[in-house]
């Protein structure tokens, strides 16, 4: 069962640049790893400090691989120094039918 995860962003004032910039630095490299079916970001329009990335991974495991890759703990870095609140990380699966 794949993994959909929501990451929400809040640029610092000033700092809405360097936010787009180091997501969309991930696209890429994030789309080349083992178990990665998606990971695009949006902005959005009526507030443009605030970013939010959808990915979906097939596994768990897949995950917590992207956690340990260096492009993610570069990004991880710069986001550090460029948001002006914690991200926050939702991790979903599909509902059941019924």
């Amino acid at each position: 069962m794949s993994l959909v995860v929501i990451a929400e962003c809040l640029a610092a004032q000033g700092q809405e640049d360097r936010l787009r910039t180091a997501l969309e630095a991930m696209i890429e490299p994030s789309l080349e790893e083992p178990g990665c079916l998606a990971y695009s970001p949006y902005v959005d329009p009526n507030r443009p400090a605030r970013m939010v990335v959808v990915e979906e991974w097939t596994d768990p495991g897949a995950l917590q691989g992207h956690f340990a890759t260096a492009h993610f703990l570069h990004a991880r870095q710069v986001l550090d120094r460029v948001l002006a609140e914690p991200m926050t990380v939702r991790t979903l699966v599909a509902a059941p039918a019924g």
